[in-house]
């Protein structure tokens, strides 16, 4: 099976995406992590293939108007059902997760019924292929630290301010 690898313009640099013919998400990172990409890619479709092509309208629309200010645009955008169960179950969750909130790892173990699995939600959080969608930028560490995001501390910190969750930097 054919799936389309498309680049798109981020204020925090590139992305790359992933999708099907019928418009599903299957992965979305920052190109400067290409190779995780592929390597997550793989993981969850072996044998599949990635031809460079154009995003779907949907996605690009999406993202655009998240990363002008409409920080729910992103909420209703369709993603593949990929990944362990328990992996299926964390990443849901954190889709239930409002813009402008976070949760610490215990807390989003605790909302899908397993409260003593935060190292495990740590680990399912890490593997999430499809960024920013499936908004893994919203768990924080305990005490509120902004630890573990594949795409930089930075770019966590940039997406918790732009969703409201963090106050802005001061000049």
């Amino acid at each position: 099976m054919s799936h389309t690898l498309s680049r798109l313009p981020s204020p925090l640099g590139d992305l790359l995406a992933v999708t099907a013919a019928d418009g599903t998400l299957h992965a979305l990172d920052f190109a400067d992590f290409e190779a995780r990409l592929h390597r997550l890619f793989a993981r969850h479709h072996p044998g599949a293939s990635l031809a460079p092509g154009e995003p779907p309208a949907e996605l690009t629309g999406a993202l655009a108007a998240y990363f002008t200010g409409a920080v729910t645009a992103l909420d209703g955008l369709p993603v593949a059902r990929i990944g362990s169960e328990f992996q299926r179950r964390v990443w849901a969750a954190l889709r239930q997760i409002p813009a402008g909130e976070t949760r610490s790892y215990g807390q989003l173990a605790a909302a899908i019924g397993q409260p003593t699995a935060s190292r495990a939600i740590g680990l399912a959080n890490g593997a999430n292929p499809i960024g920013i969608v499936v908004p893994c930028h919203r768990v924080m560490g305990s005490g509120g630290a902004l630890t573990g995001y594949a795409g930089g501390v930075e770019r966590k910190a940039w997406l918790l301010r732009h969703e409201g969750a963090l106050a802005p930097l001061l000049a």
